[in-house]
């Protein structure tokens, strides 16, 4: 145990502040602070001795200097008992610090408001990561603590142990300390890299806040946790659960992946997840109608699925979704009707988010691999600027709406991708195939599946398009969904077949046309 005799506190977050000033003075302890951390303290009735005063040497350049000083770092750094370090102290009248309490100005929260280059520069914390990294190399006998969440933790040891703080504690804030000027630093050299234009520098950082630990990962003998960081995006890791049991890795995966479908479509959009990939997906002139048109793509596949929408829930709509087994929903908002709806199914998880993440906001994402990192730009586009069309029949108005349509779901399916769509709604899925013609094919006995268990005479792919992620290497795919009845056909292009697969579409009476973008997702 290290008894607590003196203390330094500068902080930018005055959240508890007051409340461990008083105690901090009931025990006896000397504080010392700067600024606006020792008018708030003095406020409080805690009596304060400027950094200035404890240094002899005023605050200078606007306070960029006041606690870069040996006295300050002498007084953290000296090590307790060690001879030599001591005989210094002693020569150069240096204080022995025992408690750093210390949170940094808001750099990241400056960066996020939009300011101006120099206004970023300026809130760049120069002595506040150098105090916390000289006390936390010698939390041995110092304490060090970066967040207001921790106060307690150090008050309730020093009120248990005579004003002292244990081993174990300190090297745990000192881990928090660290893990703190590491991420700060994070956010500096990203946002310092995107000011020069710099996609991928020399050396990356990532950084992430702890949000929730999960039971455990994909599967129960993996451990997991939510982490929250990086540019900010309205979505699951930011949503506020309302209501339902924890979420696991799982649900959380789907639920992104269910919310960044929904948020493609600027109609009324309903997202069915299952395991990443949507088993229905529809545009209505209401939610309720986009629901019921994704739930009949794939009914029984989205038994046990994560649904998202792009508009505030209403009453309606979340009375239909209850009639059905979910384990996510996921919206921007809820109207009163809708919570009481959702409440009576107190196990279904409901996530709400305040806003809908933009589809075209640039950005990054990250995947690891063996030893290292992948990181590339998000996919926020999904078309070039014209779409080419390459038949001698041109789409009609209803199948070029229904191509774009199929061709946006096809973004967010598992390579090998294909999607049929009709008026506004996917009709057949398939995902994640070696075989381009595999996934066709699937694809068109999920439309016949659906057809047949909803007593309906012809497989709903007649009348139907087609989506292709990549372009068809061969004819066989595209002529598979010929032989379901499909209409149309939207393809990114580019294979050294194109002749032979455009004019097996022109055989069979099919429109056809190119994006000029495909959309792989592994």
């Amino acid at each position: 145990m290290t008894a607590i005799r003196r203390a330094l506190i500068s902080v930018f977050d005055k959240t508890g502040l007051e409340r461990l000033g008083r105690f901090l003075a009931s025990q006896g302890v000397e504080v010392l602070s700067t600024g606006g951390t020792a008018k708030a303290l003095r406020e409080a009735g805690v009596t304060v001795t400027d950094v200035s005063e404890h240094t002899g040497f005023p605050e200078m350049m606007d306070g960029r200097v006041k606690t870069l000083h040996p006295t300050i770092h002498g007084g953290l750094m000296g090590i307790r008992g060690n001879p030599e370090h001591e005989a210094a102290m002693r020569a150069h009248d240096i204080a022995p610090i025992d408690l750093l309490v210390v949170n940094l100005y808001p750099f990241e929260a400056t960066v996020a408001k939009g300011a101006g280059f120099e206004d970023c520069i300026e809130n760049i914390d120069i002595g506040g990561p150098a105090m916390i990294r000289s006390a936390a190399k010698n939390h041995n006998w110092v304490t060090v603590v970066v967040d207001p969440e921790d106060y307690e933790l150090v008050i309730t040891e020093m009120d248990t142990s005579n004003g002292a703080v244990g081993t174990a504690t300190r090297r745990r804030l000192a881990a928090t300390a660290y893990a703190r000027t590491a991420a700060y630093d994070t956010a500096i050299s990203t946002w310092f890299a995107g000011q020069l234009g710099e996609t991928f520098p020399r050396r990356a950082a990532f950084a992430g806040t702890l949000k929730q630990t999960l039971r455990y990962g994909e599967n129960p003998h993996q451990q997991a946790a939510l982490y929250v960081g990086g540019q900010p995006r309205p979505g699951v890791a930011s949503a506020e659960q309302v209501q339902g049991k924890e979420l696991s890795f799982n649900n959380l995966n789907d639920t992104d992946a269910a919310f960044e479908l929904a948020a493609e479509f600027g109609a009324p959009a309903v997202a069915i997840i299952k395991h990443a990939n949507p088993c229905g997906v529809a545009v209505g002139a209401s939610l309720g109608e986009a629901y019921a048109k994704a739930l009949a793509c794939d009914p029984v596949s989205a038994f046990g699925g994560i649904i998202a929408v792009n508009r505030a829930l209403d009453g309606a709509t979340a009375d239909a979704i209850a009639k059905l087994f979910a384990e996510v929903v996921i919206a921007p908002s809820l109207d009163d009707e809708a919570k009481a709806l959702l409440a009576a199914k107190k196990n279904l998880r409901v996530l709400v988010t305040g806003a809908m993440p933009d589809p075209r906001q640039a950005g990054m994402t990250l995947r690891t691999l063996a030893g290292g990192y992948l990181l590339q730009s998000r996919d926020d586009r999904v078309f070039e600027d014209a779409l080419q069309v390459v038949t001698k029949r041109a789409p009609t108005a209803a199948e070029m709406a229904d191509l774009k349509f199929a061709f946006t779901v096809c973004k967010h399916v598992k390579s090998n991708a294909i999607v049929y769509a009709k008026n506004g709604a996917a009709v057949g899925l398939g995902a994640g195939q070696m075989s381009r013609v595999d996934s066709s094919r699937i694809a068109a006995w999920k439309c016949r599946e659906a057809s047949e268990a909803a007593g309906e005479p012809a497989s709903r792919a007649v009348g139907s398009v087609v989506a292709s992620d990549a372009f068809f290497p061969f004819a066989d795919g595209l002529i598979a969904a010929a032989e379901a009845g499909a209409t149309a056909v939207i393809q990114p292009g580019g294979s050294v077949r194109d002749a032979e697969v455009i004019a097996a579409a022109d055989d069979n009476g099919l429109a056809m046309v190119f994006t000029g973008m495909r959309h792989f997702r592994h």
